[in-house]
C-alpha cells in the first residue's frame, strides 16, 4: 500500500469516527430529553395527586422513584461523557496525529483554556446541576410528605 492510499484510509477512518461521535452525542441529547420528560411527568403526577387526595403514600413512592430516576440520569450523563472522552476523543486525537491538521485537538485546547479562564459552565455541567436540582425537589417532597403522614398518624 502506498502512502497516498494509507493517508486516504486514515482520513476515512477519521471521518467515520467523527460521524459516529456526532451520532453518539445526538443519542445523548435524546436520552436526556427522555429523562427530563419522565421527570416532568412524575412531578406533574405528584402535583395532581397532592391536590386530589390527602394520602401521602403515593406521593412518597413517586418521590422515591423520581430520586432513583435522577440518580440513573446522573450516571447516564457520566457514562456518555466518559465514552465521548475515551472512545471518541482519544481515537480521533490519535488519528489526527497522522493527518496534516488536527481540528479536534485544537478545539479541545481552546475549549480547555476558555473554561479555565472564564469559569464557563458547559452543557454537561448544566445537565448534572439540573439533575441534582430535580433530585432535591423529590427529596423535599418526600420529606414533607413523610412529615405530614407521621403528623397525621400521631393526631389519630
Amino acid at each position: 500500500m502506498d502512502e497516498k492510499d494509507e493517508k486516504y484510509l486514515i482520513l476515512e477512518q477519521y471521518r467515520i469516527y467523527s460521524e459516529a461521535k456526532e451520532k453518539f452525542i445526538d443519542r445523548q441529547f435524546t436520552t436526556n430529553r427522555f429523562y427530563l420528560v419522565l421527570n416532568l411527568i412524575i412531578l406533574l403526577t405528584i402535583y395532581v395527586l397532592s391536590t386530589l387526595t390527602p394520602q401521602y403514600t403515593h406521593i412518597i413512592v413517586l418521590s422515591v422513584v423520581g430520586i432513583a430516576i435522577s440518580l440513573m440520569w446522573w450516571m447516564n450523563i457520566d457514562s456518555y461523557q466518559l465514552l465521548i472522552k475515551v472512545k471518541y476523543a482519544k481515537v480521533l486525537e490519535y488519528l489526527e496525529t497522522k493527518l496534516p491538521e488536527q481540528p479536534y485537538h485544537k478545539e479541545f485546547v481552546d475549549y480547555t483554556q476558555m473554561k479555565k479562564k472564564d469559569n464557563l459552565i458547559v452543557f454537561g455541567d448544566f445537565q448534572k446541576i439540573l439533575t441534582l436540582i430535580i433530585a432535591c425537589i423529590y427529596f423535599i417532597i418526600c420529606s414533607y410528605s413523610l412529615t405530614n403522614m407521621i403528623r397525621y398518624q400521631v393526631m389519630l
